[in-house]
């Protein structure tokens, strides 16, 4: 956060102080708390299988990921999940087909200036006769892995990683 914020936003004052999700400006008083950011991913399972997809842009680019993204204003949780598997994957899951699964901390590095998320995990059964499009913008292409060659070493992200172990471990 101090190299995002090297003056105040509200006064320009060059002399800010940053603690932990607190900055503070002791010139105008300011107090901008970097809040923890809703994401959803969603466990797209077949079978013995999970749908992956290769993140085609930073953060973890050529990295395994699971679908799904940040939640916008006004927005719950399961419709995240359903907004973004049908613009990353061209899918649509009714949102009573997403179960949570679990939550995990997340650190997202986007363009110098971190932020902290809060991943909550859903898990969904692919819909039959659905066919995926991709958005090649974010998504290079996608693997469906069997749960037991998954390799937790080539996941992007902490978050997702301890998400798909767990869900693993659930499996055996």
């Amino acid at each position: 956060m101090k190299k995002s914020f090297k003056f105040c936003p509200n006064c320009g004052h060059p002399d800010v102080h940053f603690d932990h999700q607190r900055l503070h400006c002791p010139s105008c008083d300011l107090v901008y708390y970097q809040n923890v950011a809703t994401a959803t991913a969603v466990l797209l399972t077949r079978g013995d299988e999970i749908l992956f997809t290769i993140r085609n842009k930073e953060p973890q680019m050529g990295k395994l990921d699971l679908p799904g993204g940040f939640t916008d204003p006004d927005e719950t949780a399961e419709q995240t999940c359903q907004r973004e598997l049908n613009e990353e994957l061209g899918i649509t899951i009714p949102i009573e087909n997403f179960t949570y699964f679990t939550s995990q901390p997340n650190d997202y590095l986007y363009k110098d200036i971190p932020y902290k998320t809060c991943d909550l995990a859903f898990i969904a059964t692919f819909p039959e006769g659905e066919e995926i499009v991709l958005e090649e913008e974010e998504i290079q292409g996608i693997q469906w892995i069997k749960c037991q060659d998954v390799s937790l070493d080539e996941i992007g992200f902490h978050s997702l990683r301890k998400v798909v172990e767990m869900y693993l471990k659930l499996k055996k």
